[in-house]
């Protein structure tokens, strides 16, 4: 069996005594921890002999260390682990060995004059963590995690732990194991190789390997229920409601706050509370599993990631980093930090390949050229040039893998979509009907009817066929995906201009009288069905347009179709309960507003839509990708950092100021003063 225990300091060697004593106390509290783990509630019979092994490792270690140790405490802390290791021996009760424990991490703590925990100074960040795993950890651990790494089965002793099952673990034991490694096994001590800022945020990656991202988004939820108003949403102990208590709420992004707790307690300490606290428990408003989603949530809660604005997702910060490392390997012209640079990248790749493998095989390929360039003292122009091709190919994937529209998002533009496509159509099919009666011809409201309906089913059939085109042509798929979402912002630009252009009443009034006394003037059923037809038509071909750019806008995201879908329905059973109030009960809506701000809802869909038009083009490789590095990445409004989306976007806005300028000069005298009208 492989023994990794740590030598004891040769006299004279002058070792950190504050760091001996943080050795001596993660060995002593983990032989507690696992000790518990293999011996009964009441002591005397073994459960699990590997648990107590490792305990009597831990401990042997420890012992080792004692004698550097700060003098007031050397003594009783070398008495204290002999009478641990007899307990340990005769199987005594694990809440004994407990105490047995903090009473020697008591004393030690006195003598060390310093902290025993060195918390991060910086929240952790999630994609160091990853970076640090890749490069310490990956060969034994696996890129999973799952202990199937490729040096795995080379190892003496046990095998690799599988991480993403590690039992009730607190993140401070997690820590500590990365410190000072786990005697008898291949598992080394990183005390010296990495930094304390490093070692925790691998601690907080590793922790995350085990983690459902359905549990934490669930989770999520929860917290947002039931905590957010005491702990405030970053978990910061600064909500609305925590002014008015008479302790503070601890702040449970604060990784010292909860590192300390294993699962298990943290479940306990959710649904039992804390006496004597404003802390309630949520014993009866929560089950057991939503219990665990809150816990899977409020470990991620420390992460760096989880603490600015946005809250970018650990998939967006490993961008960040590789972009980061791959600058600093540019700069130094350094092959090593181009390896880093890879290996950052690795912690995505799969997601990548999953999705686009040749896109995948040429950032590998292209993090292959630097290293090799770079190695063989290419000049700095050669890099550069390697570089913007990295960046360009990074920017395509991190779209594909970690751009996710939101779905509050989704449902609203869905929902907004139909409304006011739907509620033209209403307008005009209401419009008729009402002249009709007017007229004395409300026989021939049956010929409007009998337009819009066919106008329906041949909206639904041109759907059909809009879907079966994009079903047909797998492989043009991002060009048509790419060019449908241009022209949809097209459209949308235009019909914004247009609703601008209605926004007064009069000019509304005047364009539909327009329509109406050209099709009775004709005489014939088949015009005024033709104007009903043509209304209703062009409406659901608009729409088609829309929802087929807005679903490919969606995407891969994670209940992205759903919302979609649920915004459609929901507009459906607002545009029913329109189109009675009109037709039934003659309400008169305020269409001056309703033009106003569905125009600017159309405007920025517009917007949106031009960005990622040009991002599904750059996707197929039918338009270039320049990337701005000074330029903003706001991919929830569609904003990329390419010369050639930002182009597009910059040109609808100029657009958007020619055409308020041009309808405000349009405006006619004292409009502004007129008494507002509905329809």
């Amino acid at each position: 069996m492989l023994c990794l225990s740590l030598p004891p300091v040769l006299a004279g060697q002058g070792e950190d005594s504050l760091a001996v004593a943080r050795r001596v106390v993660a060995a002593a509290s983990l032989a507690a921890k696992e000790y518990a783990d293999g011996v009964a509630p009441g002591g005397g019979r073994v459960t699990a002999p590997q648990e107590v092994a490792e305990a009597e490792q831990f401990l042997d270690a420890a012992l080792l260390d004692a004698p550097n140790l700060p003098t007031a405490a050397r003594a009783g802390a070398d008495s204290g682990l002999r009478a641990l290791r007899v307990d340990v021996g005769r199987a005594a009760p694990p809440d004994s060995v407990a105490k047995r424990v903090a009473v020697l991490v008591q004393r030690i703590a006195a003598a060390a004059g310093g902290p025993l925990d060195a918390f991060p100074s910086a929240p952790p960040s999630l994609a160091r963590g990853a970076a640090v795993y890749q490069t310490q950890c990956v060969q034994c651990h696996g890129a999973t995690g799952r202990g199937d790494g490729p040096k795995a089965r080379h190892l003496v002793g046990p095998p690799a732990a599988d991480l993403t099952d590690l039992g009730d673990v607190s993140p401070v034991d997690m820590y500590r194991k990365i410190a000072i490694g786990v005697a008898g096994t291949g598992m080394p001590q990183y005390a010296e190789a990495l930094a304390s800022d490093d070692r925790w945020a691998l601690t907080e990656y590793v922790l995350t390997l085990g983690a459902d991202p359905g549990r934490v988004r669930e989770g999520e939820g929860v917290y947002a229920a039931h905590c957010a108003s005491c702990h405030g949403a970053r978990g910061r102990g600064d909500g609305p409601l925590a002014t008015g208590l008479s302790v503070a709420p601890p702040a449970l992004a604060d990784l010292a706050i909860q590192a300390r707790f294993s699962d298990s307690d943290l479940v306990a300490l959710t649904r039992d509370g804390r006496p004597g606290t404003p802390m309630p428990g949520f014993a009866r408003e929560l089950d057991q599993g939503a219990l665990r989603d809150l816990v899977a949530f409020l470990r991620v809660l420390p992460a760096a990631e989880r603490q600015g604005p946005g809250q970018a997702s650990p998939t967006t910060a490993a961008f960040v980093a590789v972009r980061r490392e791959l600058d600093s390997a540019v700069a130094a012209g350094s092959p090593k930090l181009a390896l880093d640079a890879y290996m950052s990248f690795e912690q995505v790749e799969s997601d990548v390949r999953a999705r686009n493998a040749a896109l995948a095989s040429e950032l590998e390929d292209a993090f292959a050229a630097l290293r090799t360039r770079a190695g063989a003292g290419a000049g700095p122009d050669e890099l550069a040039a390697i570089r913007g091709r990295i960046l360009s190919a990074l920017e395509r994937a991190e779209r594909l893998v970690a751009d996710r529209p939101s779905r509050a998002n989704l449902f609203t533009e869905s929902f907004v979509l139909l409304v006011r496509e739907g509620f033209e159509a209403i307008l005009v099919v209401a419009a008729l009907m009402a002249f009709l009666n007017k007229a004395g011809a409300a026989e021939r409201r049956r010929d409007v009817a009998t337009g819009a309906w066919v106008a329906v089913a041949a909206s639904v059939a041109t759907a059909a066929v809009v879907e079966a085109l994009f079903t047909v042509t797998p492989g043009q798929r991002e060009a048509l995906e790419g060019g449908t979402m241009l022209l949809a912002a097209a459209v949308l630009f235009y019909v914004s201009y247009w609703l601008l252009s209605k926004i007064e009443v009069a000019k509304w009034n005047a364009f539909m009288k327009s329509r109406m006394e050209d099709a009775l003037s004709k005489g014939s059923r088949w015009a005024l069905a033709s104007v009903a037809f043509l209304a209703v038509y062009r409406e659901g071909f608009e729409t088609i347009l829309f929802y087929q750019a807005l679903i490919t806008s969606a995407g891969t995201a994670q209940g992205g179709t759903p919302a979609v879908v649920g915004g459609l329905v929901a507009g459906a059973v607002t545009l029913v309960f329109v189109y009675i109030a009109i037709n039934r009960f003659g309400m008169r809506l305020p269409l001056k507003p309703f033009f106003a701000v569905t125009s600017a809802m159309l405007y920025y869909m517009a917007f949106v839509f031009a960005g990622r038009g040009i991002a599904e083009l750059q996707e197929g490789g039918l338009v270039r990708t320049t990337v701005l590095e000074w330029a903003p990445r706001v991919p929830v409004i569609g904003v990329y950092p390419t010369a050639e989306s930002l182009a597009l976007q910059g040109l609808l806005v100029v657009l958007l100021v020619v055409a308020v300028v041009l309808l405000q000069r349009r405006v006619p005298a004292g409009a502004a003063g007129r008494p507002r009208s509905s329809a």
